[in-house]
């Protein structure tokens, strides 16, 4: 019966992981957004007659910097999500290693 509960910490780690996917999404969305928006205020700067920088812009600078943030953000999504696949990986292997060595023993039992 120990592979019950294993199993549904396996299930638990499943959920943990769509929730992660889910989130890791949504911040490249965002990310896919503000590239855009960098893209915007660049081809203003590109289009002006005046000698200003983009990157003296302060818009354009938090824009970077949000999407620095974001960017390490998914990487740490992903390696959570690794991590949770190791993990449902080797809670599936356990269940099914629990479930071999009941039966073997239900046999031996007879």
């Amino acid at each position: 019966m120990a592979f019950l509960a294993v199993d549904s910490q396996r299930n638990l780690f499943t959920l943990q992981k769509s929730q992660l996917e889910f989130e890791g999404l949504l911040v490249q969305n965002q990310v896919t957004w503000l590239q855009k928006e960098m893209a915007y205020v660049e081809q203003q700067y590109s289009g002006s007659d005046t000698d200003a920088s983009v990157d003296e812009d302060p818009y354009y600078i938090q824009l970077q910097q949000q999407e620095e943030y974001l960017t390490l953000r998914t990487s740490s999504i992903e390696t959570q999500v690794n991590t949770l696949n190791d993990m449902i990986s080797a809670a599936k292997q356990q269940v099914t290693n629990n479930i071999k060595s009941s039966c073997g023993l239900n046999l031996i039992g007879g």
